[in-house]
């Protein structure tokens, strides 16, 4: 069966000949070595794909009675450790715990939240709110409400439930319809009313949801962007415009948000890691075309002068060449 984390234009895809025991004891003799052999734990774990990863966490259990994870983290140090930790982490765990992260001590980090919400589909953020569960014994909802409020709260929990239409097909009449509403509910109104915004746009597809910014167009001749900037503010409106622009293309999206991670002071390797994991096997391919595309340079080059040594090695691998 089909894994729901896996698309058909990841960097990384199935290693041919995988054999988990030969990986698990290279891994452990790396490891285990006088100093760490860091370049054959790279190559091995950007080398195979997240369901391979997991067998090998699972024959390395059984062989040394010690969870991957572990070794990893008392053997390595700083962004490598956490990139190479989040490599040997199930994709819904690794969201799981991006979205603690991200709620975490004083001070929410709320484009985090955004990105993760906004870019998964329903059932993946089904099993992520499972997992979350799981983990911290606390429901991901119950997590979001106390960390955030109003219209902003309303509209990640809508996300969280992971009720979004996942059908291709779309409906001309009702684009026509939600348009008007949305036009009733902002443009055409004295106040805006947000549970509209909230209903259409965290619920319906996202090929409905683009049929429907085109009627919008036609009714208000405003791009829906604007008119969200001009009716609504803060977090919510941060949100709304993460939804529309995923909409018009999540790997554009992306592109942006790593783009921002690479520039300017200091690196921000908590959505670099992030983005470089969560869509290598995804659509990290499209990814790179838009940020070619978008800044006039590869993301591997950016990647390059920003980072340094086995940290820089694995991103460069994960993201699979230049462009």
């Amino acid at each position: 069966m089909a894994s729901i984390w896996v698309g058909h234009r990841g960097t990384i895809k199935d290693y041919p000949g995988f054999s988990p025991s030969v990986d698990a004891e290279a891994i452990r003799k790396a490891i285990r070595g006088i100093g760490t052999n860091e370049d054959s734990l790279i190559n091995i774990l950007t080398e195979r794909s997240n369901a391979q990863r997991q067998l090998i966490v699972k024959e390395y259990l059984t062989a040394y009675e010690k969870e991957l994870k572990d070794d990893l983290k008392g053997d390595l140090s700083g962004h490598f450790k956490h990139l190479m930790v989040g490599l040997v982490t199930p994709p819904a765990v690794f969201d799981a715990k991006q979205l603690k992260k991200s709620m975490k001590g004083t001070g929410t980090d709320e484009d985090a939240l955004i990105e993760i919400l906004t870019t998964r589909t329903s059932r993946q953020m089904k099993e992520v709110s499972q997992a979350y569960y799981t983990i911290y014994k606390k429901s991901l909802g119950d997590a979001i409400s106390s960390e955030t409020s109003g219209d902003f709260r309303k509209a990640l929990l809508t996300l969280a439930d992971g009720r979004r239409d996942e059908s291709l097909k779309v409906d001309e009449h009702l684009a026509k319809k939600d348009a008007q509403i949305l036009y009733n509910a902002g443009e055409n109104k004295w106040g805006t009313d947000e549970d509209k915004f909230t209903e259409i746009l965290c619920l319906r597809s996202f090929p409905q949801l683009k049929l429907t910014f085109d009627e919008y167009k036609n009714i208000s001749q405003k791009d829906i962007e604007d008119s969200i900037k001009g009716e609504l503010s803060g977090h919510f409106e941060d949100l709304l415009l993460a939804i529309v622009r995923c909409v018009r293309s999540i790997p554009a999206f992306l592109a942006e948000r790593l783009h921002c991670s690479l520039k300017g002071a200091g690196t921000d390797e908590f959505t670099l890691n992030r983005i470089m994991i969560s869509r290598s096997e995804i659509d990290l391919l499209d990814i790179r075309y838009e940020f070619k595309k978008h800044y006039g340079y590869s993301l591997y080059s950016a990647i390059k002068s920003d980072t340094s040594g086995d940290y820089e090695n694995t991103l460069l691998k994960i993201c699979g060449g230049d462009d």
